[in-house]
């Protein structure tokens, strides 16, 4: 957190503040991807043990694209190819500074301007709107 307000980035945290074994993730990885959802153009981090639960709940909001992010290059291509605004990050999986540079990769990587990957991507949000999937490909 302080790395990433050093750097200049308006960061707010959702928590928690203090480690509790019992605590539950899923609300808070909701509550930042409903956070970033509001709030177009902003990004978020969800912090947990390997990252997969914590990018799955934050998957669970509506217009919320979350990828799992488990080295520069793959937090590079979520937002690239994927244009998410979320990264899974695994605490248990790295050490702070292999997290730092993910995190870093993820923030200073804009989303593409292929139109293949537009393209995708409206699919899946059509797909989240409507809850019909795009049709297959015939070959």
């Amino acid at each position: 957190m302080a790395h990433l307000k050093e750097q200049g980035h308006d960061v707010e945290d959702v928590g928690p503040f203090v480690y509790d074994a019992a605590d539950d993730y899923p609300a808070f990885c909701i509550e930042a991807a409903r956070r970033v959802v509001a709030d177009e153009g902003s990004l978020g981090i969800v912090v947990g043990g390997s990252g997969n639960g914590e990018q799955i709940a934050a998957n669970k909001v509506k217009g919320a694209r979350a990828g799992l992010a488990w080295s520069v290059e793959t937090a590079k291509l979520t937002r690239e190819h994927n244009h998410a605004q979320l990264i899974g990050v695994g605490a248990r999986m790295h050490t702070t500074e292999e997290a730092t540079e993910i995190v870093e990769a993820f923030l200073a990587t804009p989303p593409s301007p292929d139109e293949r990957h537009g393209r995708r991507v409206q699919q899946i949000l059509d797909y989240e709107n409507t809850g019909w999937p795009p049709p297959l490909p015939e070959h």
